[in-house]
């Protein structure tokens, strides 16, 4: 009996759940090993600290420094970041999806266990997210990235505007979102077209809603797990992953962050971080839009 409870306490009786965060997670190991062996990658030290992963685990760094900092904009930080390093649009993404894969799965299962998920909202926001994931990244995928990328970093450019605008704006008094559907399906489409922007739309949207940001935040990151899963399966799909130094760097860069972060976290003005974040990724992205007026 109190076994049960305790069970109940932690996992919110919802093991199913637990189930399918498991086989997704499972599914994404295998997926990332068996693609690594089909594309004949090896990994050895010395590959490992060239000066082109070194810059992908130094953008891995710091898009985790300010997701842990911030709970979101792992995604546009990171993409905004390879794309200023030469890496296509669609590359970008399913590399960032690929590594956002196992960050959001063990951010995922901590927010559930510590009870931070609002079950009602996490399962409005999965199905539609999902869709809008694979469509993304479909319609990403069947574009040549050169073409593209320009309008991709227009894109990010204005998620940059969007994260200095809810810095700087005012909280408001909590209103019903009847529109979670909508709202997750769109989030999940710009993330998997933009790389990222799971975070900034969808949380920014129901916290700036009036939405308590303890729930919102374990909902839209545990939801975020799927998402990621579901936008790195169809690159998979449809382009393979042969950017292996981007991956491994993203995800060495995230561990080494992890512990900063939680730092950060404590001893910087939220605030003052995403209007920082904003500026960077607005210049970041501008660099990439220019080319488009000479």
């Amino acid at each position: 009996m109190a076994e049960t409870s305790v069970r109940k306490r932690i996992f919110g009786g919802d093991l199913p759940v637990l189930w399918l965060f498991g086989t997704v997670l499972i599914a994404g190991i295998i997926l990332f090993f068996w693609q690594v062996k089909d594309s004949g990658f090896t990994i050895d030290f010395p590959s490992l600290f060239t000066t082109e992963t070194l810059l992908y685990i130094g953008a891995g760094f710091l898009a985790q420094t300010i997701d842990g900092a911030l709970g979101m904009a792992y995604g546009i930080s990171s993409t905004s970041l390879l794309l200023s390093l030469g890496v296509s649009p669609a590359a970008a993404s399913a590399s960032v999806h690929l590594a956002e894969v196992f960050t959001s799965g063990a951010s995922g299962l901590s927010h559930w266990k510590f009870g931070n998920v609002n079950k009602k909202l996490f399962k409005l926001l999965l199905i539609p997210g999902i869709i809008g994931a694979v469509t993304g990244a479909y319609i990403l995928s069947s574009f040549d990235g050169n073409l593209i990328k320009p309008y991709i970093s227009i894109y990010l450019f204005f998620m940059g505007i969007v994260v200095i605008r809810k810095a700087l704006g005012k909280k408001k008094q909590k209103q019903k979102t009847r529109s979670v559907g909508p709202l997750a399906l769109l989030g999940g489409f710009v993330d998997a077209v933009g790389g990222g922007g799971w975070g900034p739309v969808v949380t920014s949207t129901l916290i700036g809603s009036g939405r308590d940001p303890r729930y919102t935040i374990g909902s839209v990151n545990t939801a975020e797990f799927f998402i990621a899963a579901a936008g790195a399966g169809m690159f998979t799909l449809m382009i393979g992953i042969d950017n292996w130094k981007v991956v491994i760097g993203l995800l060495l860069g995230g561990v080494f962050a992890s512990p900063f972060a939680a730092y950060v976290c404590g001893k910087v003005n939220p605030r003052v971080l995403m209007v920082i974040v904003g500026i960077v990724i607005t210049l970041l992205s501008l660099r990439n839009i220019l080319p488009l007026f000479h």
